[in-house]
């Protein structure tokens, strides 16, 4: 009979110790869930806050002085040869001929940009290698907007 106590105590005990076993380590997984659950708030919260942010696009104005290689060079066929350089992000703007001096006129044509999409200096480029009606591109002014 003793024996038989004894094993059914030692299983009582092994059942309790089983279950402070148990306790245990849900305690410790509750802890980690619940930490997940905030940082998941956490981060959706973030998410929302950023969503709520609008995107801000830096844009430029910059106006740009075409000149001709000489008083002989067909102004508007300049004119449409530079307005056909496209960029993502380019748009022309108001264009007017001025004069420099002994009958020759330079190209002023604006343009904005977005700052991200275009540089200035390939922009330059572009034109530059339009060869047959441009000698020099100068940024006669840029301007954030």
């Amino acid at each position: 009979v003793v024996s038989t106590q004894s094993t059914e105590s030692s299983g009582i005990n092994a059942e309790y110790g089983d279950e402070d076993e148990k306790d245990a380590a849900p305690k410790e997984t509750e802890m980690q869930r619940m930490k997940r659950l905030a940082a998941e708030k956490k981060a959706e919260a973030e998410k929302k806050e950023k969503a709520k942010k609008k995107v801000v696009v830096l844009k430029s104005n910059v106006i740009l002085d075409v000149k001709p290689w000489d008083d002989e060079t067909d102004m508007k066929e300049l004119e449409t040869a530079v307005r056909g350089v496209e960029m993502e992000g380019l748009v022309w703007g108001n264009s007017k001929l001025v004069e420099i001096g002994f009958g020759i006129k330079k190209l002023q044509i604006s343009t904005c940009i977005v700052d991200d999409l275009v540089g200035l200096y390939d922009l330059e480029e572009n034109i530059m290698a339009l060869e047959d009606y441009v000698q020099s591109v100068d940024i006669a002014a840029h301007n954030k907007i």
